[in-house]
């Protein structure tokens, strides 16, 4: 997901509880068998997803969800998560019986055979999409190759690829590019560039073993609080042209992902239509347990649209997360992000493709 500028422009954010946090979501894997084979869980993209590796990012504009009331919740401290408590691959890794996965950048982490997180909030397909300040989908690939050396060397290049072709991967990319498009001059094509950078890591992992694969249909900008506040400010017609750019990338997304199936051996996907079970709750929130579906819980201003959360106190906080939609700004509480991930893992509600997760992992 997005971030707002002036959330970064915050210097010397105290990262806190940092190798506690560490300690207690490596323990588990380290205390398993190296001999059991687990089908790992890989995952990319941006604050989404993002479990903790921004924390050790050493930027000077720290995009961080390291403060507190992030992960009040569930955790009662912040990780690095920016959500009230988990996200969505903490509940896919707690359906498939494994641990929460790890974040690469975490200290001491030097095992792999449940997967681990690559994800870095802010990112995008592009190296130019916030450079300097978050790890870009390319890094993380790059990431991803060193993880895949440490499977070859453990286990010898056989089972190594037998492990990375049973491999889960996740991947929520791309709004982040769209969202730093908004009021520049970019060219017609931007969506294609887009697209085509992600097409490039999914073909790299391919060929590194990689044979399952699992992408959300980007959000519609307008329907998060920063954005319905920039939009009363008289900036609608930038989030139009940015929405429009949305559409379009989960359109082209989909036609890749089948292109993909018919061209490349063994490989599965899923595309799960994130934005349409998200607007659904927009749309008719009590259905689904919310009461406020606009403002923010955590945050200030007009829809507690200021990326504020966390900061100096100059925040608000409502009292029951689990009845809004938007934890802050920009991303849903923990509610939200185990409602869609029970839709992936038993697929069917806006699966697009013949798997959903639960199948994927049980698929050799």
């Amino acid at each position: 997901m997005a971030f707002n500028n002036s959330y970064m422009s915050v210097i010397g954010v105290v990262l806190l509880l940092s190798t506690t946090i560490g300690q207690a979501e490596a323990q588990p894997v380290a205390s398993r068998s190296k001999k059991q084979l687990h089908v790992p869980l890989f995952i990319f993209g941006d604050s989404l997803y993002d479990t903790g590796n921004n924390n050790y990012l050493n930027t000077t504009e720290p995009n961080q969800a390291s403060l507190w009331p992030y992960g009040e919740t569930y955790f009662e401290h912040p990780t690095g998560r920016y959500s009230n408590g988990r996200v969505i691959p903490d509940f896919i890794a707690q359906f498939a019986g494994m641990p929460l996965i790890p974040p690469f950048l975490q200290p001491g982490l030097h095992e792999y055979h449940y997967g681990v997180n690559f994800a870095s909030a802010g990112s995008g397909a592009l190296v130019g999409t916030h450079p300097g300040k978050v790890i870009d989908l390319h890094a993380q690939l790059r990431n991803y190759k060193k993880v895949e050396t440490w499977f070859r060397d453990e286990f010898g290049n056989v089972e190594a690829q037998k492990r990375l072709s049973r491999a889960v991967h996740l991947f929520s990319v791309g709004l982040n590019d769209y969202f730093a498009a908004i009021s520049k001059n970019i060219s017609s094509n931007y969506v294609d560039i887009v697209i085509g950078n992600i097409t490039t890591v999914i073909k790299e992992i391919y060929e590194s073993g990689g044979r399952k694969f699992v992408f959300l249909t980007l959000l519609d900008l307008r329907f998060l609080p920063q954005s319905r506040l920039a939009i009363s400010k008289g900036q609608g017609r930038d989030f139009e042209e940015a929405a429009s750019l949305q559409k379009q990338h989960n359109k082209h997304l989909l036609k890749v992902l089948v292109e993909l199936e018919k061209n490349l051996v063994n490989f599965k996907y899923l595309l799960y239509d994130f934005n349409q079970s998200f607007l659904m709750r927009v749309r008719n929130p009590t259905h689904y347990g919310f009461i406020e579906e606009k403002a923010a819980c955590c945050g200030f201003g007009k829809f507690r649209g200021s990326f504020m959360c966390g900061l100096l106190g100059k925040f608000e906080l409502c009292k029951k997360p689990d009845e809004y939609l938007f934890w802050d700004s920009a991303h849903p509480t923990q509610k939200v992000d185990k409602q869609m991930a029970h839709e992936m893992w038993r697929g069917r509600a806006h699966q697009i493709g013949p798997y959903s997760v639960k199948q994927l992992f049980h698929l050799d």
